[in-house]
């Protein structure tokens, strides 16, 4: 086997399945499930979005009912393949909508284009011309996108660091704050960032190096809260108030240990996350400003709080960078990120970073509440039963019933999953 492959990239997409077939030995079976992976993105989309494409990897979309934000209601399409999400984020929707749904806002709403400049000859003469030249860097940043500028947005300000010791020496990092209205903004901040660069040469006397957006968009912060009154917390075990005590003490353990905090957030993002790989948009860039945002004073803390008012609700808020966008990018070319879209109902790039804000603190909230009181497997096991079924062979009816049998006997593995399935099998002689 080789993975030196000459020229892949100018072979068409029957050309390439072909040639991995023949270098990992695939079976007929397996070539085809390939060529026929490509449903709603045909091959030619698909070939023109990324490169060296064979197939498209499938993830369930699913819908997120329920949710209610700033007094409007969404229907949110959420594109995960971990089961227990979905359901839990509608479920944390329905116990806010009783208590008046999710408020959510931005705090600021700018992107930050950062440009390195080395080899200063003078780095704290270079700051101050930096700063006294601020409107003509700025005006030849916004000459870069006179369409970005023309719907309203383009460079607003900048900010000139001075990192006086790093491991290459003292330099400066300019940030060019950057409103890209309903667009994510990568491209156009780091077209701008380039733009300056012999401006930034020509007043500093430096050399400029990288030119690119920062994904700890500490600018672009959206706020959610919620206040849930304890008697929609109760459940067949708990009273609410003492559910809603047993989520602010779970919320304390993450904010005093930076191992339950890393959970903590990931439950926030596995909401977050699913909503923007539904619509097309980068969730990675929306993990890495998450995770950099909850470090930003030197230790890794939860993104959301929880605490109760003095009239008992419990009271949770959630501030993190949201990234997204609904022009540019897969968001257009991909035709189920259109369509979710569209189900979402959005119309502009803050509404949806606060529908996305509110899903990630509903989702906290579910996982919260079920850590704290049930545990987080038996609900979120009774749904996965099914995927170990599938996984051990069931098909059509014989995956619910698999399932259901596993979850009555609290033994959800692929072993005993086998053994219920070849019991039934003997039972109907195939």
């Amino acid at each position: 086997m080789t993975s030196r492959i000459p020229g892949f990239y100018k072979l068409s997409i029957p050309e390439r399945i072909a040639r991995i077939r023949e270098i990992v030995a695939l079976t007929d079976d397996e070539a085809s499930l390939l060529a026929a992976s490509f449903g709603a993105l045909e091959q030619d989309r698909a070939g023109r979005m990324v490169e060296n494409v064979v197939g498209v990897m499938g993830v369930p979309l699913g819908i997120a009912v329920n949710f209610l934000v700033n007094g409007r209601d969404y229907l949110v399409p959420m594109a995960i393949e971990e089961p227990s999400v979905i359901a839990a984020a509608s479920n944390a929707a329905r116990t806010m909508r009783d208590s008046g749904g999710l408020e959510a806002h931005y705090i600021s709403a700018l992107m930050i284009g950062q440009v390195q400049v080395v080899r200063l000859p003078d780095p704290i003469a270079a700051r101050e011309r930096i700063l006294a030249e601020r409107d003509t860097i700025l005006a030849e940043a916004n000459a870069a996108d006179p369409i970005l500028v023309g719907l309203g947005g383009g460079a607003r300000d900048l900010e000139a660091r001075l990192l006086a010791e790093t491991p290459a020496g003292p330099m400066l990092v300019v940030h060019l704050l950057v409103d890209t209205k309903d667009a994510m903004g990568a491209n156009a901040v780091n077209t701008m960032a380039e733009r300056v660069t012999p401006t930034l040469e020509r007043i500093t006397g430096g050399q400029v190096r990288l030119r690119i957006l920062s994904n700890l968009a500490d600018r672009r912060v959206v706020q959610a809260r919620v206040i849930i009154d304890e008697t929609h917390l109760g459940t067949e075990e708990y009273a609410g108030a003492d559910v809603a005590g047993r989520i602010v003490e779970a919320y304390a353990l993450a904010a005093a240990d930076p191992y339950r905090a890393a959970t903590h957030n990931k439950g926030i993002m596995n909401g977050m996350d699913a909503v923007a790989l539904a619509t097309g948009n980068d969730w990675r860039a929306l993990e890495a400003g998450a995770h950099a945002y909850a470090a930003r004073d030197g230790r890794y803390r939860p993104l959301s709080t929880w605490t109760r008012d003095g009239a008992g609700h419990l009271v949770g808020t959630l501030e993190v960078p949201v990234v997204l966008g609904l022009v540019g990018g897969a968001t257009r070319a991909h035709p189920m990120a259109r369509l979710a879209v569209k189900i979402l109902s959005v119309k502009t790039a803050a509404e949806f970073g606060e529908v996305v804000a509110a899903v990630g603190l509903a989702q906290n909230f579910a996982a919260l509440k079920a850590l704290s009181t049930e545990g987080i497997q038996r609900g979120h096991m009774a749904l996965h039963a099914r995927n170990v079924a599938i996984s051990a062979g069931a098909v059509g009816e014989q995956v619910d019933k698999v399932a259901a049998q596993m979850v009555a006997e609290r033994t959800i593995n692929i072993a005993r999953a086998k053994e219920i399935l070849e019991s039934a099998n003997r039972q109907t002689g195939k």
